[in-house]
């Protein structure tokens, strides 16, 4: 509820700090007293329009600030986490306008934007007046009042979750269809290239593997030929080249011949020293010549390697480059076409299962939707009868009130259901019930709100209502009427009421007194709260005028006593 109103140089108000309770306040005091002042500042607390011709005459800024203490668990608390603004167990609204018209807006002290705080001001306050009637008369606001009032809880829960369960069937029947009408635009391309690629069957990090296997296979080739090229010089093929073994072998026999068969001379001989050195060169050779064979062996142990290996490398990398992606993305890319194919051979029987899924939870959400239907319009007709009841005293008794209940296309079927409410008003026989906002004068359409406000505030989720005026142009047994819903409406909410009837200020729980006054040679608005005493005076000026009569203060001591 509103606890607290601070309003610092405000048209005619310097300074003024006002306090709430729970129950029924009233407002009262002489007309161009500033009791439209009072509204007015709570408004841009609320984040109502601002305008720079508010600010007091002599004073650079206005400032107001409203406190509030909202319930547990008011959807004003989410709101505040929602919009990342401090919650704390007391609320401040605080809004600075300066003189250049401009605005500033803070919640708990935090800045924030004018559209959030008009968010957060109308989740805690609704204001009722003559030419301001906000809530009721915004028809998107009547569904959530008409469930609240009587509706089945259950069948709305069902209802959104039918229609969450609709909406996935349908996304995943979208997704099927674009799948197979996607798969079927390129079937004869898909198929060609699911095979291709099958064929090729990719293998992840091939290439790399390939790419290395290949660069050794290509200095394994260098090596066998340098490995034949020793062989060629050491076994030439063409007898007319020169064979060092047989050079070897000759150059022995000619030395051979010189040197002694054995014996000390043998031993001392010049040649023998020579022929024993070509004797190690033959058998080096023998030993190099089974080497380089060995090499040669190995070398020529797969001659077509090389030649394989580069054909699977360069197939892989031809198809990379014609389906425009990396080597290594080619086993993935395989593996969705089969999938897009498989969607293909497979898709019909999936979709025909998506289809039936989706139309089923179509009718589970319709079947969901008009129980939902039947219990609103159940609770419709007993919100109608009951406010039937309490216009007639209100001096309402010609008007009629509709809440209505239409079908609406299945395009804007929601989770609340296929009905779109709204309340209607005919204010004289013969008439077309219309919206709220539109048929009824603003006096009619303030005690309308009043009716309705008494039948509807127990599902209410606003703490806190203003009615401005809400007596206006009725007196006597209507007045009293007024007071008496006024005074039922604030058993479950906190109720403001500025009025000039006695018998609505009669009920208030708490009484303030608007006054202007003429301090310094400057035009002041004053507010206070008003002692039993004070508050008998104020209801018997009310009744009585200037000149407050003995009978007035009789009359309205009888007011205050009937309560």
């Amino acid at each position: 509820m509103l606890t607290d109103l601070s309003i610092r140089d405000v048209v005619l108000i310097e300074r003024l700090d006002l306090r709430f309770g729970a129950g029924l306040s009233v407002l009262t005091g002489e007309t161009g007293a500033g009791k439209s002042i009072l509204l007015d500042s709570l408004g841009l607390a609320l984040g109502g329009r601002a305008d720079a011709g508010l600010i007091r005459t002599g004073a650079t800024e206005a400032h107001v600030t409203a406190g509030f203490a909202p319930p547990a668990g008011h959807p004003v608390l989410a709101m505040l986490d929602e919009l990342g603004l401090p919650a704390e167990d007391t609320l401040t609204l605080r809004r600075v306008i300066e003189k250049s018209g401009r605005s500033r807006a803070f919640v708990n002290d935090a800045p924030c934007g004018i559209a959030a705080l008009r968010r957060i001001g109308s989740a805690l306050v609704e204001i009722s007046g003559q030419h301001d009637q906000m809530g009721l008369a915004d028809a998107a606001s009547h569904m959530a009042l008409l469930d609240s009032f009587g509706t089945n809880p259950g069948l709305i829960t069902q209802t959104a979750t039918a229609f969450r369960s609709w909406q996935n069937a349908a996304i995943a029947l979208e997704a099927a269809q674009t799948k197979i009408t996607d798969a079927r635009r390129e079937e004869d391309y898909l198929r060609h290239a699911t095979d291709e690629l099958s064929k090729l069957a990719p293998v992840a990090g091939e290439e790399d593997t390939l790419a290395d296997r290949r660069q050794g296979l290509q200095q394994g080739e260098k090596r066998a030929e340098a490995v034949a090229a020793a062989l060629a010089e050491l076994s030439p093929r063409d007898r007319r080249s020169a064979n060092p073994a047989s050079a070897l072998r000759s150059a022995a026999r000619a030395l051979s011949r010189l040197a002694p068969a054995r014996g000390a001379e043998a031993a001392d001989h010049p040649a023998t020293a020579a022929m024993a050195a070509i004797e190690r060169a033959e058998e080096a050779l023998i030993e190099a010549e089974g080497e380089l064979s060995r090499l040669a062996h190995e070398a020529d142990a797969d001659p077509r390697l090389l030649e394989q290996v580069e054909e699977r490398l360069f197939a892989l990398r031809a198809a990379a480059r014609k389906h425009s992606v990396a080597v290594s993305e080619l086993p993935a890319l395989l593996a969705r076409m089969r999938d897009r194919l498989a969607a293909l051979d497979h898709g019909e029987k999936h979709l025909a299962t998506c289809i039936k899924a989706c139309t089923a939870a179509r009718v589970q959400f319709g079947t969901a939707a008009d129980l939902l239907s039947a219990s609103r319009a159940a609770a419709a007709t007993k919100l109608q009868t009951q406010v039937a009841r309490e216009l007639p005293p209100l001096r309402l008794d010609k008007a009629k009130f509709y809440a209505s209940l239409t079908r609406n296309p299945e395009s804007a079927w929601n989770a609340h259901g296929a009905d779109d409410v709204r309340f209607l008003i005919a204010t004289n026989p013969g008439q077309d019930p219309g919206p709220l906002g539109k048929i009824a004068s603003g006096g009619e359409l303030s005690r309308l709100m009043l009716a309705l406000k008494v039948v509807l505030a127990a599902g209410s989720p606003v703490p806190t209502l203003v009615f401005d005026e809400v007596d206006s142009g009725i007196g006597g047994a209507t007045a009293a009427a007024v007071g008496d819903r006024l005074a039922r409406v604030a058993q479950g909410v906190q109720v403001l009421v500025v009025t000039h009837s006695p018998q609505v200020a009669a009920r208030g729980a708490a009484h303030l007194r608007v006054a202007k006054y003429v301090r310094a040679g400057r035009t002041e608005t004053d507010v206070v709260v008003l002692s039993a005493t004070e508050r008998r005076e104020e209801i018997a000026r009310m009744l009585a005028g200037e000149i407050i009569t003995d009978a007035a203060r009789a009359a309205a001591e009888s007011l205050l006593a009937a309560v």
